[in-house]
């Protein structure tokens, strides 16, 4: 039924809807009765902050990492940004074989997903499997924090930190870019 309009239809009610739809409603509604208020009951403390366990925990892990000390400069060389390490005692041209593929990649892990603890120990099961195997280069892929909070990479610095300190590493280098670039680095091992 179309409603002639007449300066009374354009005519609108407080709540913005055309005086007509206002009186339809009213007349839909005429015998309804309101619902009763609700008895709920507000509380009266305020729940307690969630503590931040993870937080904490990583904390405490850092601490323990600091307490090993700094790398030292013969330990690592840093050219800009991009991250490499060479044992001290090993002629630099191992670590410019290495950036130039010298040695060809035998395996690799992904550690992207995974948090500090999973990443820490799926890298050194890894690590050992590859010393059990008798590979020589590796590839260790810990992402470039592109989801990550901040854009930033979390596990970046620490699998470098974790690789430096390990027996079994002579040298690692950022990767080529069509092996993960800034977000893997190539690791060579003991024989």
């Amino acid at each position: 039924m179309q409603v002639p309009k007449t300066k009374s239809t354009r005519k609108r009610t407080a709540s913005g809807l055309p005086e007509h739809e206002a009186a339809l409603f009213r007349d839909a509604v005429r015998g309804a009765t309101p619902l009763e208020s609700s008895a709920r009951v507000e509380p009266r403390f305020k729940a307690p902050p969630p503590v931040p366990i993870q937080s904490l925990l990583d904390g405490h892990d850092a601490l323990v990492e600091s307490l090993a000390g700094p790398i030292s400069w013969d330990q690592s060389m840093e050219t800009g940004n991009e991250a490499s390490y060479l044992r001290s005692g090993l002629a630099r041209d191992v670590l410019r074989k290495l950036r130039r593929g010298h040695w060809v990649v035998q395996d690799m892990v992904d550690l992207h997903g995974l948090n500090r603890q999973e990443a820490r120990s799926s890298l050194a099961e890894f690590l050992g499997g590859c010393l059990k195997r008798g590979l020589r280069c590796v590839r260790v892929v810990h992402g470039k924090g592109l989801r990550s909070p901040g854009r930033e990479p979390v596990l970046k610095g620490k699998v470098q930190r974790w690789l430096a300190h390990r027996d079994e590493v002579l040298a690692f280098c950022e990767a080529t870019r069509n092996q993960g670039g800034s977000g893997a680095l190539l690791v060579l091992l003991k024989a």
